[in-house]
């Protein structure tokens, strides 16, 4: 039971690191600031969600466990609302997304 619990945790933090690899080339490599916040709310999102999962079934049913789950809903509550808050605060600043920018002739850019 112990091998399946292992398992199954490392299953889960290394989908978690994945995701957070995934998401820190997407601050790299995404054009503009809006799709930037994308990658940044899949690292904290799912990324540390799926590695406070699977530190979880590591720590078993214990005081670390309900500390672990408070932290994961500390974390759902208060990413997704930030990265709303950030992009209103561009949108409202003036930044444009950039699928809404036009170049001379009516087109999106052209990615570079």
């Amino acid at each position: 039971m112990a091998l399946l619990a292992d398992v199954i945790s490392w299953a889960f933090i290394l989908a978690g690191g994945a995701l957070a690899l995934v998401g820190g080339l997407g601050l790299l490599r995404l054009p503009d600031v809006f799709a930037r916040m994308h990658g940044a709310s899949i690292i904290d999102t799912l990324g540390l969600g799926l590695i406070l999962v699977g530190l979880m079934f590591q720590a078993g049913f214990s005081l670390i466990t309900v500390k672990l789950f408070l932290i994961l809903l500390f974390v759902f509550y208060t990413s997704p609302t930030t990265t709303h808050a950030l992009a209103r605060a561009c949108l409202n600043g003036g930044i444009e997304p950039r699928a809404a920018r036009k170049d001379s002739n009516g087109e999106p850019p052209s990615r570079p």
